[in-house]
């Protein structure tokens, strides 16, 4: 996700309410939110739904768009707090806010805990989006999706070999920007 293309796809947006330009806008960043919203609510469909959600509410903001300053953290706390809040409803909705409540509690993880959790997931994300398109999508294929080298290089029409060395070569990029994050050496 550049930024020159998200500001370009967001002034259209907001200057001509074109929605091709939304589509597109789309196109560039709905795998990105899919993926932040699925690492809070983890279930594919209500993450779907929170990212078509915070699409909706960008169109109805447009006239505002052109006054955020930080658009990667302004998108990332978005779609953070609407699969957040998301997930509030559907808890109460079930009737199940005692029990969720207490499945968090027994965790045993602090308040600190969880703010550094997802302080890495959030420079995980922005790791995995630097990387090279193909890089990218073989890793999240294999990794976060678990399929088979076979299956990814059948679809990707590419050898299992080229699937291990684009993977090893995400990992080692991924290592390389997150090390620092992991190793404490940066505040």
């Amino acid at each position: 996700m550049t930024e020159q293309a998200v500001r370009r796809y967001l002034r259209q947006i907001e200057e001509e309410s074109s929605q091709a330009a939304l589509r597109d806008f789309y196109n560039l960043c709905f795998d990105r939110f899919f993926r932040i919203a699925y690492y809070y609510l983890h279930t594919e469909e209500w993450a779907q739904e929170v990212v078509l959600d915070v699409f909706l509410k960008i169109w109805e903001r447009r006239d505002s768009l052109h006054r955020i300053a930080d658009l990667e953290d302004y998108f990332f706390v978005t779609v953070k707090n609407a699969s957040l809040n998301y997930l509030e409803k559907e808890q109460r909705r079930k009737d199940q806010a005692a029990e969720a409540c207490a499945g968090t509690a027994d965790t045993g993880e602090s308040p600190e805990d969880i703010l550094v959790s997802e302080e890495l997931f959030a420079h995980y994300v922005r790791a995995l989006d630097r990387l090279p398109e193909r890089c990218r999508e073989i890793f999240i294929r294999v990794r976060e999706e678990k399929q088979p080298y076979a299956q990814v290089a059948a679809d990707l029409g590419i050898s299992v070999n080229t699937v291990d060395v684009q993977l090893q070569k995400a990992v080692g990029r991924l290592r390389e920007m997150l090390g620092r994050y992991i190793d404490g050496t940066e505040n």
